[in-house]
């Protein structure tokens, strides 16, 4: 019986971490969303104001049995710049942080070590400024964020910021991707 999981990440526009993680061997269920704000249900034009606290965010169900956390994580730190605060290329704002909600002890345990980890490389040059947080209420986004690269293939958003991330964890992860069938 496969081990479910959830983790909840926001590395930027919800977009990007979406298509990224959609197509990865294990990952059941991508959804884009909000969370770590201060009002229900928000809308993506409130969340957008930058008052509401929340971070654009995506929440993955994934069998942890074929992709585990430590991976995902992995994936993260590669595919958006820790670095950043409040901003991912030219999104600026608190919506955009840099952000790993952890959903129990465990994860956040896992979460810190990863950070440190891959803060202590060289694979970005400035220190991380990741937020590390406990996961409160997540609140999926509005139906037409969902799946948005896969629909929007062409708009120019996902051709010239989420292809380009998108092409680079395929390189990255070929072996992890799905296999079509």
């Amino acid at each position: 019986m496969a081990r479910i999981e959830q983790a909840t990440l926001g590395g930027g526009c919800f977009w990007c971490l979406e298509a990224v993680y959609q197509d990865l061997k294990g990952v059941q269920k991508v959804v884009s969303g909000y969370t770590g704000g201060k009002i229900k249900n928000p809308s993506y034009r409130e969340v957008c104001s930058g008052l509401t606290g929340h971070a654009e965010v995506v929440q993955i169900t994934y069998d942890a049995d074929t992709v585990t956390y430590e991976e995902l994580l992995e994936i993260f730190w590669r595919l958006h710049d820790p670095t950043t605060l409040n901003r991912q290329g030219n999104d600026k704002g608190t919506q955009y942080r840099s952000v790993i909600y952890y959903h129990d002890e465990q994860q956040h345990e896992l979460a810190e070590a990863s950070f440190k980890h891959y803060d202590a490389t060289d694979l970005w040059s400035d220190p991380f400024v990741t937020e590390i947080s406990p996961l409160g209420t997540f609140y999926p986004a509005e139906e037409y964020h969902q799946n948005y690269y896969k629909n929007n293939p062409n708009q120019g958003y996902c051709t010239y910021v989420v292809r380009p991330k998108v092409e680079k964890m395929n390189a990255l992860y070929k072996e992890r991707l799905k296999e079509e069938a």
